[in-house]
């Protein structure tokens, strides 16, 4: 449940930043939103990514209760470090390295689902959203605004309306991805381990297990965005670059439908704080161009806390597992 509500702390921001920096949603409803939309996720299309964090990385057996604590107690350190910051940071990327230690440490890791999968699409994705999003915001965002369609000359047109219940529907949509893909990261740990304490077929009772799981994790992550998402939020949405309504619409819907296709097609756990991020600095890109936009302090901070808080996780389980096998816990 800590290592859910620190997830639901750094996923706020690429829930709900764009609506927020648009000034459409007030801050007190975005935890509400954001936990409902999460569980549904979880439980409609979390399956893959689950059993990528379960059974896909180490072997499942060797998930056990001690192996579990220490990865997820791992996650939760790096994730509370960058909610602290205030700087969202990837919560499948820290759960990942956090399961890499011990599979390296017991000589059980699937090197090719890591080398071959996992980590290419880390790199891929971000630079396909940041490079739509130009796109859409130098050729369509760019056009639009000159013939007076977007929202500044909304209120002419009667649009407003409009186009606040289509950024909400995407954040909701963002949401719900985070749940498909990040709730995964603390269930899929748990359903294997519960499966190896109860004596069960890990195979045959992985999904029911999984899901017992999201019941306990997700509502977790309303508690953690009404705790550490405004800071969050207030970074990602106000302080990189000023958003209008429709810009806003681009970054949730790219973000968000690159994150459902890494979680639907191949179960991998992918970074939508980075997706999220990416779009935003494309659509500011193209905006206020490229020196401008990546000048910027917050920017930077985040690059930086990308690097080091799935170092942190790594290093951490890594040396709780050394102890953990030295002492006698395994």
């Amino acid at each position: 449940m800590v290592l859910a509500m620190t997830m639901g702390g750094s996923g706020t921001a690429p829930a709900f930043s764009a609506a927020y920096g648009a000034n459409v949603i007030r801050k007190s409803l975005i935890p509400g939103l954001f936990g409902i939309m999460v569980f549904l996720g979880a439980i409609i299309a979390g399956r893959g990514t689950a059993t990528t964090m379960g059974k896909g990385l180490l072997n499942p057996e060797m998930m056990s209760f001690t192996i579990v604590s220490i990865i997820l107690f791992s996650v939760a350190v790096s994730l509370l470090i960058a909610n602290l910051a205030g700087i969202p940071q990837s919560t499948s990327q820290a759960t990942v390295m956090s399961v890499v230690a011990p599979a390296i440490y017991f000589n059980e890791l699937n090197t090719e689902k890591l080398l071959l999968e996992i980590i290419p699409i880390w790199f891929i994705l971000p630079v396909i959203s940041f490079f739509i999003s130009l796109f859409l915001g130098k050729y369509i965002y760019r056009p639009m605004r000159k013939r007076g369609y977007t929202m500044s000359r909304a209120t002419n047109v009667n649009l407003n309306p409009i186009w606040n219940g289509i950024i909400i529907v995407m954040s909701l949509y963002v949401a719900f991805s985070i749940g498909a893909n990040n709730v995964a990261n603390a269930a899929g740990p748990i359903a294997s381990m519960t499966a190896n304490e109860l004596n069960m077929s890990i195979d045959d009772n992985f999904i029911l297990i999984m899901i017992l799981a999201t019941l306990i994790v997700a509502p977790s992550f309303g508690i953690g965005s009404s705790i550490f998402g405004h800071k969050i939020v207030k970074n990602t949405g106000k302080e990189i670059v000023l958003f209008g309504k429709f810009e806003a619409v681009i970054i949730a819907f790219v973000s968000s439908s690159l994150l459902l296709f890494a979680s639907i097609t191949k179960g991998i756990p992918s970074s939508l704080v980075q997706l999220n991020v990416a779009a935003i600095l494309g659509i500011g890109v193209a905006k206020l161009g490229t020196k401008n936009i990546f000048k910027k302090t917050e920017v930077k901070k985040f690059f930086v806390m990308w690097v080091v808080a799935p170092m942190i996780a790594f290093s951490l389980s890594l040396l709780l597992t050394y102890l953990a096998d030295k002492y006698g816990y395994l």
